[in-house]
């Protein structure tokens, strides 16, 4: 599958789970991890971690994919990458600045976040 199809797979699931959930399950093949384990572990960081105040859901996907893919060693300089990538794509990291909840300003949808942490991922890590 390649990555725009990913990208494409996220954002139609985004219709039935958060944006992380949705950027895990369309990785999970990256992960090792089954569909039922990904919805437990992206559960709790929708909506920027349940409140708009954290980073986006589908970027915290896309670096937890990093961390499986790439196993014990430090996936920092590759997260800090996704979400260079992610922001350059989307304008912003934090959910509250994507969404313009205090300057009015709405930068990026939920499916398009969604497309663009794929992207970002597969465009650093690989995943075809």
């Amino acid at each position: 599958m390649t990555i725009e199809e990913r990208a494409e797979l996220g954002a139609e699931l985004k219709k039935k789970c958060n944006c992380c959930q949705a950027v895990l399950l369309a990785l999970a093949d990256q992960t090792g991890l089954s569909e039922e384990q990904l919805m437990k572990l992206g559960s709790g960081f929708g909506s920027g971690m349940g409140n708009m105040e954290g980073t986006c859901g589908a970027l915290v996907g896309a670096g937890m994919a990093a961390g499986f893919k790439l196993g014990q060693k430090s996936t920092t300089p590759w997260t800090r990458q996704i979400s260079e990538s992610f922001c350059d794509r989307c304008g912003a990291v934090l959910c509250k600045d994507l969404k313009g909840r205090d300057t009015g300003k709405f930068l990026c949808a939920c499916d398009e976040c969604v497309r663009n942490a794929v992207r970002a991922y597969g465009q650093i890590v690989g995943a075809d």
